[in-house]
């Protein structure tokens, strides 16, 4: 296993969780309209459980003898604020965490269990978030 391969790819899986912790609080700021308590409680839970999912993968940087990063992924402000379209941009960013973390799968598959067992569970974690927004997003017939 590639050590400093695996803590660089986990570095950007925790940039990105840091990145949600904000994109998902502002989200949350940004809701309106007759749903917007369940919405905007979503969106909390949503920020914390980055920031858990973070201080998580932190630990496992500093376990292979990395260094946590400071830097924050991307955060574009879009000015949408549509429901419908946070809901989007929400589905987005839960799917590249999943790519992100596939790929730190890929690395560590067969050569660390601890750390293969972590990243499956982070991956269904972040599917069960993408099953989630579509949901939300499906029109009732």
């Amino acid at each position: 296993m590639d050590t400093e391969q695996v803590i660089a790819k986990l570095n950007q899986a925790l940039e990105n969780e840091y990145a949600g912790v904000v994109r998902y609080s502002h989200y949350s700021l940004m809701i309106f309209g007759f749903n917007r308590i369940p919405i905007v409680g979503w969106f909390r839970a949503q920020s914390a459980e980055s920031l858990t999912h973070a201080e998580q993968i932190g630990e496992q940087i500093t376990a292979l003898g990395g260094h946590p990063s400071l830097k924050m992924g991307s955060l574009l402000e879009t000015h949408k604020h549509a429901v419908g379209e946070i809901l989007q941009e929400s589905l987005a960013h839960e799917r590249a965490q999943v790519a992100i973390l596939k790929d730190i799968l890929t690395l560590v598959e067969g050569e660390d269990i601890q750390l293969e067992e972590f990243v499956r569970t982070m991956i269904a974690d972040e599917q069960m978030h993408i099953y989630e927004i579509e949901k939300m997003l499906r029109r009732p017939e």
